[in-house]
């Protein structure tokens, strides 16, 4: 199949990258990171979750994070949250555009952990949110399967077992009437590989052949983009990835492992593919770099230190030709 013209990358440092750091990392600083991301032309920008700050901490100033950065315009900036009372805090800022997501954990050990909710919970939960959506003319146009891959709690998970959680979703969403128009696949531990990509994508293209598909990539493993090339093989246009490749999830498991694959990265190798993102690389690459210095580490991102090729074949074309 040929590579889709364009792809849709959903920006989730500031939120995805935030979350994991063991290094405090200011209010001030968030904001700088967004507004600096907000140059770059992406079409969305994830900048905070609202969650319990007893669980992660990094959180605790989410308010004030979105109360300080600009908003851009074309830009949309979304949050995430777990139950109702995140979302209402999320609506209470007045600044976000707030969506509505249902979503579910593939493994029941990792939904324990992460959210505190076993599966069958979190359908119950699931449930009072889409009440609350419809109170609050909240849209609701994603379902989305978190660990869809693998755990590495309870490792392979079985295809059949995420297109049966995908069914149990789109049931319910059917049951209240809302449009669902995209299913996430979430690689929320870096299980996947290139091969796993097709087989699932394949799947959740022939059960409901008029829906997107979103990919939300970790690069634990070093697989990352071959995962997001496998999947624009088949046609998936729409992605998750993190600056730098900032984040983790503070529950998967393992100490220290990337997080997203880095958009930096992605927008490089689709620019050399010929696949438009609508992403300014040259200002993302600083803005990597400056992520560095704000989080206080190295991160795993590769194009900001080996460089945009443009750039090198723009200099090579300055050079006198040899006779």
């Amino acid at each position: 199949m040929a590579l889709p013209k364009k792809i849709v990358i959903h920006e989730l440092g500031p939120r995805e990258g935030m979350q994991i750091e063991k290094n405090p990392v200011s209010t001030a600083e968030k904001v700088r990171l967004i507004d600096l991301l907000s140059a770059c032309h992406f079409p969305e920008i994830e900048v905070v979750s609202f969650v319990n700050p007893k669980w992660v901490p990094q959180m605790a100033d989410a308010e004030q994070v979105v109360e300080g950065f600009t908003r851009a315009p074309g830009t949309r900036y979304t949050a995430v949250y777990l139950n109702v009372q995140g979302m209402n805090r999320a609506l209470a800022t007045k600044k976000l555009d707030v969506e509505g997501s249902l979503s579910v954990t593939a493994s029941e050990t990792f939904s324990k952990k992460n959210t505190n909710r076993s599966i069958d919970e979190t359908f119950v939960e699931t449930a009072k949110r889409v009440e609350a959506f419809r109170e609050a003319g909240v849209p609701a146009t994603e379902v989305s399967v978190m660990a869809a891959f693998g755990c590495n709690y309870e490792g392979d998970v079985d295809p059949k077992h995420v297109i049966g959680l995908i069914d149990r979703l789109l049931g319910m969403a059917r049951d209240n009437d809302l449009d669902i128009k995209l299913i996430q696949l979430a690689d929320t531990m870096g299980w996947a590989n290139p091969l796993a990509i097709r087989r699932m994508v394949g799947m959740v293209q022939d059960r409901w052949p008029g829906k997107r598909i979103n990919l939300h990539l970790h690069d634990t493993r070093g697989l990352g983009l071959a995962n997001a090339f496998a999947a624009m093989e088949m046609g998936v246009d729409d992605f998750d990835s993190a600056v730098a490749g900032l984040g983790g999830c503070p529950y998967a498991g393992f100490k220290d492992a990337p997080g997203n694959i880095a958009t930096e990265d992605l927008v490089h190798m689709c620019g050399e593919l010929g696949v438009e993102t609508g992403v300014d690389l040259e200002r993302l690459l600083d803005v990597a770099r400056e992520a560095e210095k704000i989080v206080g580490h190295p991160l795993p991102g590769k194009v900001m230190r080996g460089g945009h090729l443009a750039s090198y074949r723009r200099k090579a074309a300055e050079q006198p030709q040899p006779a």
